[in-house]
């Protein structure tokens, strides 16, 4: 490719509505342009990544036996009125009407799609296993759109489905894609951790997130260095952080402590250890037909927070809210600040976190304003509880694995395997007949990848203060070469061309800047795009029979023979 035949538009400035650094490198890069909240035209120097991103993406696919076709962007809202999502999806999901009045929905995912498929064309278990997969563009329409690609409304997705017979069946084909994924990320170039999480809305069992690894990640990634051990924030078991309790040592007393309602200012007043001291939660779960509504109360270490999804998934909170002020007086007697499962006005669902469960003689709210209990046990002041796992984990827990304790670093989501089991099956009667002639529900997986979320995500990852730093594997071009002159230097010119023509010949994906640029300005362009190797092709090295290589990660600038370059380039793409 020639410079002078290519589309480059870099900016010296980025926008200003561009947030984070993956955003405004790609702005200046020329990569992409706004078209409206949230949705960007991709630009041919952007283009090229994605392609070779698909490509990459393609063939560990259909190495792994997965199947490619394509399925509709606009889809009809009978499938996903068929398994709730119609409703459940909320307004995340574009509701369109067509000139008949007929509801669609542009797709943000195809489970319902797929399974529409399979169960007219999958008859027999003879057929079974089998894996579709696309790459497709989606929609999602967000409420705030931000950060570029990164969380963008319309963006392009690899997302696959398999299907087995049984679940061992699914476990297998799971395995595969797992499998595949590793794969796809370590050709990426990209440092990655994959990590258990939780299945979220899309239904289903067990499921793996796999990240990118970058400080300004929004997700928490929970690991232990010294074991295999690695899970989201949301999936992170948290351990208790004691073994055992201990006796009481000290009387339940009323404490005056006036203007405190926070942990942390409870337990300054008192010269305590925040340790010691246990926050209330209130929640209320609303009550069905003919039932009545119940308050919940969860107590955590004052140190440690919340985790909501974990908090979901204890019997009888699968629907929680947050209590209302007005509740919370009605149940407890008392504004916030000051609430404990002590002395409620009402009776109400008590529910201790495993570290809480296991203290002695803690401070916690008297439900009186201005007040705290001190010395406070379990057994003696209060009614043993319901014990669950209902926080996030800190860096120096306990590894649940026994193998260490855990640490956390920052990463981005990029690509998610689930094993959803029957959940679209059963609603959508998918079933096909096994060796007795039976009807059985089909057991299915989901695999997705981010394929534009990478290109956010592999900037945030590699960048410096002149601009990306691609791993070459999905660079826009892999190498670049810089004359000085060559519009007036016969040499330049024809050591440029030799040059130019034997990595074209030898496969390599170049570009020759034949633009007639000032040095200065073509360097910074480069650097800014971020192509991973450089040659420059000047006369004062040609008059030592030299021309000058440059790696664009960190790299000092090597001469190498004028005969050797060719070689010397291949040899490091090859690295």
């Amino acid at each position: 490719m020639r410079a002078t035949r290519f589309f480059i538009s870099t900016l010296k400035e980025a926008p200003a509505d561009a947030e984070i650094i993956s955003h405004k490198l790609m702005m200046r890069a020329g990569m992409i342009k706004r078209l409206g909240s949230g949705i960007y035209n991709y630009m041919p120097m952007g283009l090229r990544i994605i392609r070779k991103v698909e490509n990459i993406i393609r063939e560990e696919m259909n190495r792994a036996g997965a199947i490619e076709m394509l399925m509709p962007v606009v889809q009809p809202a009978e499938l996903w009125q068929e398994t709730g999502r119609w409703d459940k999806m909320g307004p995340e999901l574009m509701r369109v009407k067509d000139r008949h009045g007929r509801d669609f929905i542009i797709q943000p995912t195809s489970e319902e799609a797929i399974t529409d498929v399979v169960r007219s064309e999958i008859r027999s278990y003879r057929q079974l296993p089998v894996n579709f997969y696309h790459i497709q563009t989606k929609f999602r329409d967000e409420r705030r759109p931000r950060f570029g690609l990164m969380r963008g409304r319309e963006f392009t997705m690899k997302d696959a489905y398999s299907f087995d017979r049984d679940t061992d069946g699914l476990k297998k084909s799971y395995q595969i894609m797992y499998d595949a994924y590793t794969s796809i990320f370590q050709r990426f170039g990209l440092q990655f951790r994959a990590v258990a999480a939780d299945n979220g809305a899309i239904g289903g069992s067990g499921s793996h997130e796999f990240h990118v690894i970058a400080e300004t990640g929004e997700d928490a990634l929970v690991y232990c260095p010294t074991s295999d051990y690695a899970a989201n924030m949301e999936a992170a078991e948290a351990l208790a952080l004691s073994d055992s309790r201990a006796a009481a040592s000290a009387a339940m007393t009323k404490t005056a402590t006036p203007g405190k309602e926070k942990c942390e200012d409870v337990a300054a007043l008192l010269n305590l250890p925040l340790t010691a001291t246990v926050k209330s939660i209130v929640l209320a779960v609303d009550a069905d037909e003919g039932k009545e509504k119940q308050i919940w109360l969860l107590l955590l270490r004052g140190d440690h927070e919340l985790n909501e999804v974990k908090v979901s998934k204890v019997a009888g909170l699968a629907n929680f809210r947050f209590a209302s002020e007005s509740e919370i007086v009605e149940y407890f007697g008392c504004k916030p600040g000051y609430l404990g499962p002590v002395g409620t006005v009402k009776p109400v669902n008590l529910v201790a976190d495993r570290t809480v469960a296991n203290m002695a003689d803690f401070v916690c709210g008297a439900n009186e304003e201005g007040y705290h209990l001190t010395g406070v046990n379990w057994g003696r002041d209060l009614p043993e509880p319901v014990v669950a796992d209902l926080r996030n984990v800190v860096a120096g827990d306990p590894s649940p694995d026994g193998k260490g304790v855990l640490a956390i670093q920052r990463g981005i989501e990029v690509g998610h395997v689930f094993q959803l089991g029957t959940r679209y099956s059963e609603d959508m009667k998918a079933t096909f007949l096994d060796e007795n002639g039976k009807p059985q529900l089909l057991q299915m997986g989901c695999y997705g990848i981010g394929v534009t979320r990478i290109l956010g995500a592999a900037i945030e990852q590699n960048y410096d203060d002149k601009g990306i730093i691609w791993p070459t594997a999905i660079a826009p071009f892999e190498v670049v070469i810089c004359p000085m002159g060559m519009d007036r230097s016969e040499a330049v010119r024809t050591e440029t061309e030799n040059l130019y023509q034997a990595l074209l010949a030898a496969g390599v994906d170049v570009i020759l800047d034949d633009r007639g640029e000032r040095p200065g300005a073509m360097f910074a362009d480069w650097e800014l795009i971020g192509v991973p190797h450089r040659v420059v092709v000047g006369d004062r090295g040609l008059k030592e029979g030299k021309l000058e290589y440059v790696a664009r990660r960190g790299g000092e600038a090597v001469h190498v023979p004028v005969a050797e370059m060719a070689a010397f380039i291949q040899a490091r793409l090859a690295e």
